[in-house]
């Protein structure tokens, strides 16, 4: 429903009732229910619903009823057939949690250990996938989940080194197709203390880990990441560093043809990742998605932020906030679309600058970003997972 702003020149002090269904958060929005909003917030209340696939049944000046429905009838909703396409939800059915706990991990060997960076790059990326064969239950997870590793050794206290969770970065099937590996994208952890640099105990232990080695492992855990079950869902992925491990499963799941086969789930939505690295070199599974963009163009879009390598818009160095405010018109369309679900996966630090280009996007539209991510979070359309 499109509500006219003509008569903007009358007095802003009017107030309107806009009688909603489907709308809101928990009980909220099962029901039909009446909203009292002065006009110069009326245009957003209507983007607003119409962004997180509620309907509108009316709108009219406050204190007066719909010219073309009785009082007593105002707020009863519409039939069924005349609701709008709503968003698939995510689906938890059938999700593994927890089958191994740090009590009694499973024991998986390692199958390849190698570098994912190009000449050049900065720090140390590597690709391990883990033989998940012979276990009681058997190991399975599905895309979006984490696994933890439990390294050798003991820290400085003389016990056992805590668990630490990786985002898997192999689809169900595992990287062989098979269903009995899981792959993880891990970077080596390195900082500077009195002079001295650090090594992560986790990290460097998988980085260096050799093939035939045994890794504790527990999980898998994790529902913030699942995929919609809707083959016309849109997704759009920011990713920086090793969170791009849940877009390649992703995009594994939607664009390799033997996993279109084994998962009888062909996607047809369009799917849009934004990636940030530090330099071409630290561009990880890189080819993977050229080669995607190029088998699918109608359905996949990959766009970069090198930020040692390109300018944003300022002459600053570009990340990935600065690719989502140059799209962020186009963003915005496709998150009115309520099949639209957004995946963010990377350091905590690129919240707060994705936050401001969104902010700056929803005020060009008359939105506020601080009330509509809470609500697309709610509708289970947000997902994030930084670290």
């Amino acid at each position: 429903m499109r509500v006219s702003t003509a008569t903007s020149s009358r007095s802003d002090s009017r107030m309107f009732t806009v009688v909603v269904q489907s709308y809101g958060v928990g009980t909220q929005r099962q029901a039909a229910r009446e909203i009292n909003v002065p006009f110069n917030r009326l245009q957003a209340l209507v983007q607003s619903i119409a962004l997180l696939g509620g309907q509108i049944l009316s709108v009219t000046p406050a204190g007066e009823t719909p010219a073309s429905q009785p009082a007593a009838a105002a707020a009863t909703p519409a039939p069924a057939a005349a609701a709008p396409s709503k968003p698939a939800p995510v689906s938890h059915a059938d999700v593994p949690v927890n089958l191994y706990k740090p009590k009694n991990p499973f024991l998986g060997t390692v199958t390849e250990n190698y570098s994912l960076l190009g000449e050049g790059a900065i720090g140390r990326v590597n690709h391990i996938t883990f033989d998940l064969s012979g276990g009681d239950p058997q190991l399975h997870y599905v895309e979006g989940q984490s696994i933890g590793i439990i390294p050798d050794g003991e820290d400085a206290n003389g016990k056992p080194h805590k668990l630490r969770l990786y985002s898997i970065a192999s689809t169900r099937h595992g990287d062989n197709l098979e269903g009995n590996t899981v792959s993880l994208c891990v970077r080596q952890l390195q900082y500077e203390k009195d002079g001295e640099t650090i090594n992560g105990v986790c990290s460097t232990f998988l980085c260096d880990i050799d093939p035939g080695a045994k890794v504790r492992i527990t999980g898998p855990v994790g529902k913030e990441m699942l995929l919609p079950d809707d083959e016309e869902a849109n997704v759009i992925m920011l990713a920086t560093g090793t969170g791009i491990a849940p877009m390649r499963t992703y995009l594994r799941r939607m664009f390799e043809p033997t996993e279109r086969e084994k998962n009888g789930w062909n996607f047809r939505g369009k799917a849009w990742l934004f990636m940030g690295a530090p330099t071409t070199a630290n561009l990880l599974y890189d080819a993977d998605f050229n080669h995607y963009q190029s088998q699918f163009p109608d359905n996949f879009r990959y766009t970069k932020a090198i930020s040692r390598e390109q300018q944003n818009a300022k002459g600053g160095r570009m990340y990935i906030q600065d690719r989502v405010s140059e799209h962020a018109d186009e963003i915005f369309a496709m998150i009115e679309d309520p099949k639209t679900h957004v995946y963010m996966c990377g350091l905590r630090g690129m919240e707060p600058g994705i936050d401001e280009a969104m902010s700056a996007a929803a005020e060009a539209k008359g939105l506020n970003w601080s009330e509509l991510r809470p609500q697309l979070k709610k509708a289970e359309r947000w997902h994030v997972e930084t670290y």
